[in-house]
Parts: C-alpha cells; sequence; structure tokens
C-alpha cells in the first residue's frame, strides 16, 4: 500500500467515525471466512457495515479527533462494526459474539465518548430507531383513536335507546 492509498484510508476511517452513531471495536481471531460473511450479511441486513482495519491507520485517523483516547482499543487483529444508527451495529455485533466465542467485543466509540464492553452491551440493548419511531407513531394515534371511542359512545347509547322504545313500541 503506497503513501496515497493509505491517505485515502485514513480519510475514509476519519468519515467513518464522524458520520457512524457508534463504532463498535471486535477482535476476530479465528474466524474462517464464513463466519465473516454470514456477520457481514447480518450487518448489512440492518444497514451497518464491517470493516477490518489496520490499526496503525486507525490510530493516525483518530490524531487530533474527539476519540482520540479509543486509539488504545486498536491492538491485534480488530473489525469495526458501524452504522447510521447507533444501536444497530451494536445489536448484531453483541448477538453474534454471544453465538460464536471466536468473536470477541472490545470496546466502542460513540462521537467523542470511549465505550467498554459492558456500554456496547447495553447499546445493544436498546430499541432502534425504527422501533422508537413506531412506538412514537402509536403514542401519537393513542389518543386519537380514544377521543374517537369517547365520541362515538354517546351516539351508540342513543342509537340503542331508540332501538330499544322501537323495539317495544312494536311488541305493544
Amino acid at each position: 500500500m503506497d503513501r496515497a492509498q493509505k491517505q485515502a484510508q485514513i480519510g475514509t476511517l476519519k468519515d467513518v467515525f464522524a458520520s457512524a452513531g457508534a463504532v463498535v471495536v471486535t477482535h476476530n481471531l479465528g474466524l474462517t471466512v464464513a463466519d465473516m460473511t454470514d456477520l457481514r450479511t447480518r450487518l448489512r441486513n440492518e444497514g451497518a457495515t464491517l470493516k477490518v482495519v489496520k490499526n496503525t491507520l486507525v490510530q493516525k485517523a483518530l490524531v487530533g479527533e474527539e476519540g482520540e483516547g479509543a486509539s488504545s482499543l486498536f491492538t491485534g487483529p480488530v473489525a469495526i462494526a458501524y452504522g447510521p444508527d447507533a444501536v444497530s451495529a451494536a445489536r448484531i455485533a453483541t448477538k453474534y459474539a454471544k453465538e460464536n466465542d471466536k468473536f470477541v467485543i472490545i470496546g466502542g466509540l460513540m462521537g467523542a465518548n470511549v465505550l467498554d464492553q459492558k456500554a456496547v452491551g447495553s447499546l445493544a440493548s436498546l430499541p432502534s430507531l425504527d422501533e422508537l419511531r413506531g412506538k412514537l407513531v402509536g403514542l401519537l394515534q393513542a389518543p386519537a383513536t380514544r377521543i374517537a371511542g369517547v365520541l362515538q359512545a354517546p351516539a351508540g347509547a342513543l342509537a340503542r335507546v331508540v332501538g330499544a322504545y322501537a323495539a317495544k313500541d312494536e311488541a305493544a
């Protein structure tokens, strides 16, 4: 890799750290190509990405950035999982780490905050952006549904009373 390619990689990594909701740092020693492909597919389905990175390039990309303290996480065979949503990459990586003992979560980076393994697990337990949107829409629709039900109840009761009087008059 020549100097221009290294500078391009550093620029790409800076963009990833700036634009990603959260970056999960993992060790992947001993994973087969099939395992990595499976993990990449799972992440891609959620809009996230897995990238094997060179530690020296990551450390150069972090120099002068907000998350400069995270450079200690980048030792050994490292891959980063990231996505625009802060939760998706953490959730899938955590789930995959439970299924495969060769895949280990080391920590993460969320803006200027360096996350440890426990914090990444906590992040993974949060609802995703789509789930939050669904809950919000449900909360917004619930009052309108209740108001409609309350407004319809008196009219329905009045119709039942009139129907009962009509049935009573017919019977008499």
